[in-house]
C-alpha cells in the first residue's frame, strides 16, 4: 500500500516567533502561520488543513480548533480538522496532511501547529499524557516522570548527571541565532547549566523545555507539481508511527524507547535511507533524557552511551549528527501542538540552504523524532532534496 501512495513534498513554511505570552489569541496565531505559508507558496487556497494542538479545550476554553483557525482565514468549506497525539501532536498533524496528499484526496493541504501555554495550569493538563489511572492519579506529571527516567539512567549506567550538559549547551547555542527562538540571544554556559536550579531531582531547570506560545505551519502537494510553487520543493521521503505501552512500569525496560526504534526504522525503511546518510537530525529533545535516549534508539549510540555524542561534541552544527539546530524544544521553546511543524520548517531552511548560521554544510537528508507523552508514541519522518 505505501509503495502505491503519491510522492509529497512540501512547498511553503510560515512560522511566527515563540514568545512566552504571545498577545495573539488562538485562532490569530494560526491564522497568521497560515497566511505566512500560503504567501511562501505563492496560493490563494488549499483544499485541507490539518490543525495540531493539545491544550486549547484545557487552557483557552476551545475545542473544533481547526474549524476555528480555517474561518479565521478565511478558508470556508475546505476540509479542516483537529489532530491530537499529547506532545507529538504536531508530527500527527504532518502525517494527516502527509496521507491526504499522497492518496490523491487533497493536492494542497496544511500542517498547522499552534498552543498558548500561557494561560491556565498547563503542567497538570500536560499530565493528562500518561496513564490516569495509574500515574496521573497518583500525582506523575511529565516533570517527575522524566526525572525518574533520567534517575534510572545515571544509576543503571553509573553516570553523573554533568554528562547530560551538553544536549542543553548546543540547544542555547544554536536559539541565539534563531529569530524565532525565545531563548535567542541568550548566552548559556556549562556553569550555569550545573548551577541551575533543580525542579525534580536529578532534573534541573536547563534539562527540560519551557512553556511558552507558538505556531508554525507547512503546505504540502504531489512532488510532480511542486516545482510550480517553489525552486526548490523538499520530499517527504516517509511517514512513521508506533506506540508503546502508554504505563512506564508496564515497559519491559523503560530506558528503551521502543516505540522511537520501531518507528525509524520503519521509516529508513519506506525512505530506503540509512542512519548514517542523515546530516542532520531534529530530536525530540523536551528533556535531556529523551535526547540522550532518542539517540540510541535510532541507533546513533549504543544503549548507556547516547550521552558520549553530547560530550564528545558529536552533536554541533558541524558535528557528526548534528542535533536541535535551531535550538530545539529546550532553546527555540516547545509549544506543544506546533513543535514539530517548527522542526519541518526548520529542517526546509536547512535542506534549502537557507538556514544562515544555523545552516549545516551540505545537508540534503534529515529525520524529525517526535515523542508522545513519556515515550510512548513516536512519530517519524524523513525529509529529502
Amino acid at each position: 500500500m505505501y509503495d502505491q501512495l503519491r510522492s509529497v513534498s512540501i512547498v511553503g513554511i510560515g512560522q511566527i516567533p515563540v514568545q512566552k505570552e504571545n498577545p495573539r489569541s488562538l485562532r490569530e496565531m494560526g491564522a497568521k502561520v497560515l497566511h505566512l505559508a500560503m504567501e511562501d507558496a505563492g496560493v490563494d487556497s488549499v483544499d485541507a488543513l490539518f490543525v495540531g494542538n493539545m491544550l486549547a479545550d484545557e487552557l483557552q476554553g476551545q475545542k473544533h480548533v481547526a474549524t476555528l483557525i480555517a474561518g479565521a482565514a478565511g478558508l470556508r468549506g475546505i476540509e479542516a480538522l483537529h489532530v491530537r497525539a499529547a506532545t507529538a501532536t504536531g508530527a500527527a498533524a504532518l502525517r494527516m496532511a502527509y496521507f491526504a496528499v499522497a492518496s490523491g484526496e487533497a493536492r494542497l493541504a496544511v500542517a498547522l501547529g499552534v498552543e498558548k501555554m500561557s494561560s491556565g495550569n498547563a503542567t497538570h493538563a500536560l499530565a493528562k499524557a500518561l496513564d490516569a489511572e495509574t500515574e496521573t492519579s497518583t500525582g506523575a506529571t511529565l516533570l517527575s516522570q522524566n526525572a525518574r527516567l533520567m534517575q534510572l539512567y545515571m544509576d543503571t549506567y553509573g553516570v553523573p548527571v554533568d554528562v547530560f550538559n551538553n544536549f542543553s549547551l548546543v540547544a542555547h547555542q544554536n536559539a541565539r541565532t534563531n529569530p524565532n527562538a525565545l531563548f535567542k540571544n541568550k548566552h548559556v554556559t556549562v556553569a550555569m547549566i550545573r548551577a541551575s536550579r533543580v525542579i525534580i531531582p536529578p532534573l534541573r531547570l536547563f534539562d527540560a523545555s519551557p512553556l511558552c506560545d507558538g505556531a508554525a505551519a507547512v503546505i504540502l502537494t504531489r512532488s510532480g507539481e511542486a516545482r510550480a510553487y517553489t525552486h526548490q520543493p523538499v520530499k517527504i521521503l516517509s511517514s512513521s508511527v508506533a506506540t508503546d505501552w502508554l504505563r512506564i512500569d508496564d515497559r519491559p525496560n523503560p530506558l528503551h524507547l521502543y516505540a522511537a526504534e520501531r518507528s525509524a526504522r520503519e521509516a529508513f525503511r519506506k525512505a530506503n535511507v540509512h542512519r548514517t546518510d542523515l546530516n542532520l537530525f531534529e530530536v525530540h529533545d523536551a528533556f535531556s533524557i529523551m535526547s540522550c535516549m532518542g539517540l540510541e534508539a535510532v541507533g546513533f549510540a549504543k544503549s548507556g552511551a547516547g550521552w558520549r555524542l553530547a560530550t564528545e561534541n558529536q552533536i554541533g552544527l558541524r558535528g557528526t549528527i548534528p542535533v536541535s539546530t535551531f535550538g530545539g524544544l529546550k532553546a527555540r521553546g516547545h509549544p506543544i501542538g506546533a513543535t514539530a511543524l517548527y522542526q519541518t520548517c526548520e529542517i526546509i531552511q536547512q535542506l534549502m540552504g537557507k538556514a544562515g548560521a544555523n545552516q549545516v554544510p551540505d545537508a540534503q537528508l534529515a529525520m524529525l523524532l517526535s515523542i508522545g507523552g513519556a515515550g510512548s508514541t513516536a512519530l517519524t519522518h524523513i525529509f529529502g532534496v
